[in-house]
């Protein structure tokens, strides 16, 4: 995998703990990585690499989904690496030959069925875009191939045609799965390594969702993060990290959390406090902050 992309973000392509941490299943408020049946996969998987993680969100879709239990067994010794064809070896052996990106698809058309690759662009348009006539087209030609490129005989061509079909369901190409893989890495080892501020910028990314928050919140408590109420004299407008005495960190609501509560007035509050100091009284609070939305 490119290590450059992760150079703006000083990230770590292999951190042991973001793995540990996907294969206990401690998913929630990652990129694409949470969801029970996701959790739930990825226990299954303990994934050891960011390619682990791309396939994942490959294969998590209405169409390839089936091919992930395939995966994980044949990643973890307990079923047999074969390949439909030893052709097919030469860009299937990074997923331990299972079909997980609409280009294994293309690259198979190409290498064990003859296509060219202006052929395969229809095949990928076909697949694509999930046209019955093409595809019905396609078929024919992608079993003829197999037959004369490749020396397959056609029961074992069809067989192959079988594992292209869920890909018509949904099926995302390569460097989509590696966009979207590297999106959920980053926001994994955020979590891992630095939970607090992460979990506060999902709070703030949510709050306008309640239901989503109160999940967030409960997530906080099960990572051992202590969520505090709103306070005129440590909060800002948006969730915050503070240190307790304790030396830990925490979480404070936001001023613009509360219902009804305007950024404006927020800002005033927030301001008056930066220039003077905390407020010491209702008194004093109501004396300094002058604004027409403090109601």
């Amino acid at each position: 995998f490119p290590s450059n992309i992760f150079k703006a973000f000083d990230i770590p392509i292999y951190d042991k703990k973001t793995f540990e941490m996907l294969a206990r299943g401690e998913t929630e408020g990652t990129f694409q990585l949470n969801g029970s049946g996701m959790t739930r996969a990825l226990t299954e998987l303990k994934p050891t690499s960011i390619h682990d993680i791309n396939v994942m969100v490959a294969l998590y879709r209405p169409g390839p989904m089936d091919n992930i239990n395939e995966y994980i067994a044949r990643k973890h010794n307990k079923k047999p690496i074969t390949f439909m064809h030893p052709k097919m070896q030469n860009f299937l052996a990074p997923t331990y030959g299972v079909l997980v990106y609409q280009d294994d698809l293309l690259m198979t058309a190409i290498e064990v069925a003859g296509y060219s690759w202006g052929e395969v662009d229809k095949f990928r348009k076909a697949v694509g875009k999930k046209i019955p006539e093409e595809m019905k087209k396609q078929h024919v030609m992608f079993v003829e191939g197999c037959q004369k490129h490749s020396g397959m005989s056609k029961d074992k061509a069809e067989t192959l045609w079988d594992l292209f079909v869920p890909f018509q369901g949904y099926g995302f190409n390569k460097a989509h799965a590696a966009s979207y893989g590297h999106i959920a890495y980053i926001t994994a080892y955020l979590k891992a390594n630095f939970p607090a501020i992460y979990m506060s910028a999902v709070l703030t990314a949510e709050s306008g969702d309640v239901e989503t928050v109160g999940i967030m919140v409960n997530e906080c408590k099960r990572m051992g993060i202590e969520v505090l109420p709103p306070s005129i004299n440590e909060s800002f407008s948006q969730f915050s990290v503070i240190k307790g005495e304790d030396g830990k960190y925490k979480i404070r609501f936001g001023l613009t959390t509360i219902k009804n509560f305007g950024q404006g007035i927020s800002s005033s509050i927030t301001a008056e406090r930066k220039r003077s100091g905390p407020f010491v009284s209702l008194a004093d609070f109501l004396d300094r902050v002058k604004d027409k939305n403090l109601n």
